[in-house]
């Protein structure tokens, strides 16, 4: 210290003095704030307030990031990388580390993914040893591969596809016919079972027609041929199969052929076999059916195109003390559609406030939570995923390669489209009954003093998240959320605003329910953290 530093800053007797006078007064402002704090009232009052500048940093975020500026967040686009920026800064200077553990990709961890595009699609048939060929008029093929034919293929009608009807011998080599709108009915009983079926949005049967076909190709079925004799058309496949023909890159597809064709397009191609649908679909009902051979050969071809997407995962992580003990996962998609209305549509853009900014900003303000707080014994990892919409492919890609082993996450909490119910509602568990979470959950909810249902509605939608990929590879992951409270609510949202152009930051944003919802899911982070509290994954 120089001289003049020491001179014109009073003796150091003095500085002293004053310096047990400044404690002194701290002691005594700390005593008074203490005293201010236990009246009646103050806790409840700093928790309003906490609230306020909690829904305050969600709206903030969720503004942001479902503003025309982000494009839509739609993945492999400049809306991916203003999206990924923003977070990747908020992540960083909340205090967490890259969670992807591979210092080649650190933060972003590169999901690859295919997009497939119908190109061409032919049919023929013909009827009879030495028939005209026949074109019907309503007929799609398609195939997952690049190209896929068959040439001169009898049909066997499978009726509703049921395996045990049917064996390897009977399918070789054969175009199975299988009626959609039994599958739609298997569906419609599965949602109401809560065991529902396909990604977001799938359309109704979609799933269960999927699986019937899978089988029946497996089974040694040259194609599959679905009559589409209950409520989906041509045109809304081929809607649905232009926007939802995404795979992670690294899936094989092999050279699978699946047809559709319209009732009376089907029944024109019956004329002169002897039968018609109405007559197959009676025997289709019976007990003692069996499959039965068409007097009927098809040539069927489809091509595809395909295109690369480069798109990432956003990964952090809260090191714990213990990270040889596990982890805790939390996840939240961050991608939407895009643009997804054209002009003369004075919007066009999908922002996906509530899908899912809402869960994105939720996701954030845990991770600031737990950083806050002291540290914990596991390992707690934040995950943004990519191409949620397009088949939950984000998730599917950080389970297909981990940063860490599967069997090391002890609990999983998906979090989406969380900002629509008020304070006060019940909690729901998306995934109830699939884990061995449900019972520690109940205990964490009882604590902070949270209602919980206690029933299995919200299944219904648990196919729907991005939970769903996780459980599929035995990941033990569920959603507890407010906004399926009331599951009115989030049926509303999804028959209005769920994926158009008018789930935006100008709608009314019900924040009451996301706060409470950051506020249990904070709990239940430190619950699984804690090596006293949960020793070994539940179920163990």
């Amino acid at each position: 210290m120089m001289v003049g530093d020491v001179a014109g800053s009073g003796s150091l007797k003095d500085r002293a003095g004053s310096r047990r006078l400044g404690r002194a007064a701290g002691r005594a402002a700390l005593i008074a704030l203490a005293a201010l704090a236990v009246l009646p009232g103050n806790g409840h009052a700093a928790s309003r307030r906490g609230d306020r500048e909690l829904e305050s940093r969600l709206r903030q975020h969720i503004e942001i990031l479902a503003s025309d500026e982000f494009g839509g967040r739609e993945p492999g686009t400049d809306g991916e990388a203003a999206t990924l920026r923003y977070l990747g800064k908020q992540w960083f200077d909340i205090g967490l580390v890259s969670g992807t553990n591979d210092p080649g990709h650190e933060w972003f961890a590169p999901v690859s993914l295919v997009a497939r595009e119908p190109a061409s699609s032919s049919a023929q048939f013909v009827r009879g040893a030495r028939g005209k060929p026949i074109e019907p008029a309503e007929i799609l093929v398609l195939t997952s591969g690049k190209r896929a034919m068959v040439r001169s293929a009898p049909l066997l009608f499978v009726g509703r596809g049921d395996m045990g009807e049917l064996t390897r011998n009977e399918l070789a080599g054969r175009v199975a016919v299988l009626l959609d709108s039994a599958s739609e009915a298997v569906a419609d009983s599965e949602l109401a079972s809560g065991d529902g079926t396909g990604g977001e949005g799938a359309d109704e049967g979609q799933g269960a027609t999927s699986q019937r076909q899978s089988a029946l190709l497996a089974m040694g079925a040259a194609a599959v041929l679905t009559v589409l004799d209950g409520e989906r058309t041509i045109e809304g496949i081929e809607a649905r199969r232009l926007r939802s023909g995404y795979a992670l890159s690294e899936d094989s597809v092999g050279g699978d052929l699946e047809a559709f064709i319209s009732p009376e397009s089907m029944d024109a191609l019956l004329a002169g076999t002897g039968t018609t649908l109405a007559g197959l679909v009676a025997q289709a009902g019976r007990d003692d059916f069996r499959p039965l051979a068409l007097d009927i050969e098809a040539t069927l071809e489809a091509t595809t195109r395909a295109r690369t997407i480069h798109t990432h995962n956003l990964i952090g992580k809260l090191p714990g003390r213990h990270p040889e003990a596990g982890a805790v996962l939390f996840l939240a998609h961050w991608d939407h559609f895009g643009t997804c209305a054209e002009a003369p549509a004075e919007d066009t853009v999908c922002n996906g406030a509530i899908d899912n900014a809402s869960g994105v900003a939720a996701l954030t303000e845990i991770a600031r939570r737990l950083a806050k707080g002291s540290q914990l014994d596991r390992d707690v990892y934040f995950l943004s995923t990519s191409a949620e919409e397009l088949g939950l492919l984000g998730a599917h890609a950080f389970a297909e390669n981990p940063p860490l082993p599967l069997d090391q996450i002890v609990a999983a909490f998906n979090i989406d489209s969380n900002a629509i119910a008020p304070r006060g509602t019940p909690f729901a568990i998306v995934g109830r009954g699939m884990t061995g979470l449900d019972e520690a959950i109940a205990t964490v909810a009882k604590k902070e003093g949270f209602r919980l249902r206690d029933d299995d509605e919200a299944n219904e939608y648990v196919r729907r998240q991005d939970g769903w990929a996780l459980l599929q590879h035995d990941i033990p992951a569920v959603m507890v959320t407010t906004a399926y409270g009331e599951i009115e609510r989030i049926r509303a949202f999804f028959e209005g605003d769920y994926h158009r152009p008018s789930d935006d930051a100008t709608r009314k944003l019900e924040l009451g329910g996301e706060v409470e919802d950051i506020k249990l899911l904070t709990a239940l982070g430190r619950w699984f953290a804690d090596l006293r509290r949960t020793p070994q994954a539940p179920g163990e």
